[in-house]
């Protein structure tokens, strides 16, 4: 099979610039958190990836421990890059990340210039690439010297093993002092990517939302949608075939309350008033700061992207709009 990509997949999408670099990225990125493991479907992985990028989506969000097992989805997503899409390497961003457990001993986490170095090495040869177009140190590490972890990201850079640097899970606080040290040592740093939705506001509030406008950086958010719970799939409770279900790693089923319930109902009259879904108007919500450049989802199926994609025809919000869900939430 011959993968050939839809000729106009750059009029399914809109872009936007990423900070005040020179790299423009898609509003919807697609994320490989989850269902690229070694327990899916290869020829589904393959579906949700070719229906992202012929639909415009030409960023891909991977990192060293997705799977399970640790590894599995950059080397999945390896194996559909060099099966179909090599040809279109120029027109894709690619980018990884490093700073959670990923091997045994005292040298496999955070944040020292031992484990990022190997850990890119590691990623390139699973992904079948040369170089990632952002490499991102996927969380702040308190022991180790910062100056380490950011001379660190530099040499992969002057190494040709990434274009761009970003900073994952970091706080206003160390942002800045990071920025600092990258700018006086003219790294090309130019993103952050933090959680960010309609229920979890800690980039409002620690700093990193204003700090990332005041210094020029793009914020990319993941888990825009709450891993679901910001969609139709849980306004009658806990279906049975659902993540909170199936796999409880990161959505709990108790997590799921009543009031929670109640809270997504809600939100979803107002999505339904704009004439959208729950999850565009979640995705909407997100999207309706410059700063945020794009939005991370992830998908079990092609469908879902299409989905989700619709948020390009978004309308903006309105003040009322916007209290209300304020309102919802804090009840």
């Amino acid at each position: 099979m011959t993968y050939i990509a839809n000729k106009d997949r750059y009029s399914k999408m809109k872009y936007r610039r990423c900070g005040k670099s020179g790299l423009l990225l898609p509003i919807v990125s697609l994320g490989l958190w989850h269902n690229f493991g070694d327990n899916a479907n290869f020829d589904n992985m393959k579906d949700i990836i070719f229906t992202a990028f012929d639909n415009g989506i030409t960023y891909f969000d991977l990192a060293n421990n997705y799977g399970p097992e640790y590894g599995a989805a950059e080397r999945n997503f390896g194996k559909i890059y060099e099966m179909y899409l090599k040809p279109y390497r120029d027109e894709l961003i690619i980018s990884t990340k490093a700073g959670y457990d990923m091997w045994e001993g005292p040298y496999g986490d955070h944040g020292s210039r031992k484990y990022l170095i190997a850990s890119i090495n590691q990623s390139l040869k699973r992904m079948n690439l040369e170089y990632v177009d952002i490499f991102y140190h996927h969380r702040m590490d308190p022991e180790t010297p910062l100056i380490e972890t950011m001379t660190a990201l530099r040499d992969i850079v002057l190494q040709g093993k990434a274009l761009y640097i970003g900073l994952s899970n970091y706080d206003g606080e160390t942002l800045v002092k990071a920025t600092e040290l990258l700018t006086k040592m003219n790294v090309p740093f130019i993103v952050n990517q933090n959680k960010y939705n309609i229920f979890d506001r800690t980039i409002e509030n620690n700093g990193l939302l204003k700090e990332s406008i005041n210094l020029g950086k793009g914020i990319v958010t993941f888990s825009p949608l709450e891993q679901g719970l910001l969609t139709s799939r849980y306004l009658e409770g806990v279906p049975s075939d659902s993540r909170a279900v199936k796999d409880g790693r990161y959505l709990k089923k108790e997590m799921i309350t009543s009031d929670k319930v109640e809270m997504i109902k809600k939100l979803n009259e107002i999505a339904k008033s704009r004439n959208e879904t729950l999850a565009d108007m979640a995705l909407a919500r997100d999207l309706k700061d410059e700063v945020v450049t794009s939005c991370i989802i992830g998908a079990s199926k092609k469908e879902q992207i299409l989905d989700n994609i619709k948020v390009i025809n978004s309308k903006p919000f309105t003040k009322s709009e916007l209290d209300e869900i304020n309102k919802i939430v804090k009840e």
